[in-house]
């Protein structure tokens, strides 16, 4: 049966028009809409049912990027959205699991890569890794591979990202955690029992304790890998993260202990997966999680890689040819793997793909057009990177400004300074918000 999966680039169309149609990830409505794409003929709200493959279960894993059963329910789902599905499907390449054109990075640290460093942290009973990098570094990418590791183990997966919680899901801590634990019951394959383990009496945090421990965990007797991603959005509701912070800082503690309990909390094994733009609120090593577990942070791709991938899109491009695009991008993994992607596919030198590259006409138009969007919604944030790609020179910004700049991947940090991460950026936004 052939299944569809969204690819990262899709998973963000996707989202973007979900917020735009303003209806909430719970809202039959979509599942009612799908139907009638599949059938029209029939009147889905009068027989109160759905089309044959589609269901808030399917709708939840289009959203997430898992696979869907049936390739019509993904195609529906993507014309209630009005997106086109063939450009929100993940090719075979894009899969970073399967695909010939991941590259490996090493760890600055330690002799391994880090994907190797991830899959021994994921065998340790109980362990807590931390995938920290500015956005399209290939964190996502690297807890596809370790989730990835993890089912060839035999091990339970479970991947939660926190972009598919609507506004009230974060409004209330209770709702938070419950929207947790529907969550992974469903990808565990098991039934919804909240209303039995929750109490009014012991607390948001103890109830869920409760519903992993005494429910989830118990049911399963293999080990479970549980992915957490973008976690930054949580980070920006300090009274949500502390609590959620204190909650995982728990489980993790359990699982040091020798007792049955420990033995129960040993089977899950934490990666979770933020930018830096925690800093902008509160620095992690004074959080409740801070000191917990190991950091892996994706960096730049150097210029052997880049060759490296050229030649595995079979590209007739040399070192000099390489380090042309690299002084224009940088190592930046999303932007060299868009420009390798689009001169295989379009025929395209070096020399022809950088000469549009900073315009409109450009293989990096949508991903200029992406950050220009959302820089203008914040002028005093376009106004602070106006300044950082109109100089020579590092540029001292505020420090909020800073972060958020940095978590986006549009600076690096240079000290107590800013400076654009690449040319690229330099090129296009100082003329495009000078306007």
């Amino acid at each position: 049966m052939l299944t569809l999966k969204a690819s990262t680039q899709g998973m963000e169309k996707i989202r973007y028009a979900r917020e735009q149609k303003g209806l909430a990830i719970e809202d039959e409505e979509w599942l009612y809409l799908a139907s009638t794409v599949l059938d029209s003929e029939k009147d889905w709200k009068k027989m109160k049912c759905f089309a044959n493959g589609v269901s808030l279960t399917t709708f939840r894993r289009f959203l997430y990027g898992t696979k869907v059963i049936k390739a019509a329910a993904f195609r529906a789902f993507c014309e209630v959205l009005e997106l086109n599905w063939e450009e929100i499907i993940e090719h075979d390449n894009e899969n970073p699991v399967e695909s010939p054109f991941y590259i490996e990075r090493k760890s600055i640290e330690k002799p391994k890569s880090l994907e190797e460093i991830l899959y021994e942290e994921i065998q340790k009973p109980g362990s807590f890794t931390r995938i920290k990098a500015p956005e399209q570094m290939g964190k996502t990418w690297l807890l596809e591979k370790g989730l990835g590791f993890a089912i060839a183990q035999g091990y339970k997966t479970v991947k939660l990202d926190f972009r598919l919680a609507d506004s009230t899901i974060f409004s209330d801590y209770d709702s938070f955690l419950q929207w947790i634990c529907l969550l992974v019951s469903e990808d565990l394959d098991l039934e919804d029992k909240i209303d039995e383990y929750w109490k009014k009496m012991y607390g948001s945090n103890k109830n869920c304790t409760r519903y992993f421990q005494n429910y989830l965990l118990s049911n399963i007797n293999i080990p479970m890998v549980f992915g957490l991603d973008n976690v930054d959005l949580i980070f920006e509701k300090p009274e949500i993260f502390n609590n959620f912070g204190k909650l995982i800082r728990y489980w993790y503690d359990q699982a040091r202990s020798t007792d049955h309990i420990g033995e129960i909390w040993k089977k899950i094994r934490f990666v979770i997966v933020h930018s830096t733009e925690v800093y902008r609120t509160m620095d992690i090593n004074s959080s409740p999680l801070g000191g917990v577990g190991l950091t892996l942070e994706p960096t730049d791709f150097q210029l052997e890689q880049v060759l490296s991938l050229a030649q595995q899109y079979r590209l007739n491009w040399n070192a000099e040819d390489v380090n042309k695009l690299m002084m224009l991008i940088g190592g930046n993994p999303a932007l060299v793997r868009k420009a390798l992607d689009s001169a295989a596919q379009q025929n395209l030198d070096v020399e022809e793909l950088l000469k549009s590259a900073a315009t409109e006409s450009g293989v990096f138009r949508d991903h200029l057009g992406r950050h220009l969007h959302n820089l203008r919604k914040s002028p005093e944030l376009a106004s602070a990177f106006f300044k950082c790609v109109c100089s020579v020179e590092p540029v001292d910004i505020d420090s909020q400004l800073a972060f958020k700049l940095h978590r986006m991947g549009l600076v690096k940090l240079v000290d107590n300074c800013v400076t654009p991460s690449c040319n690229l950026y330099r090129q296009y936004f100082s003329s495009r918000l000078g306007l």
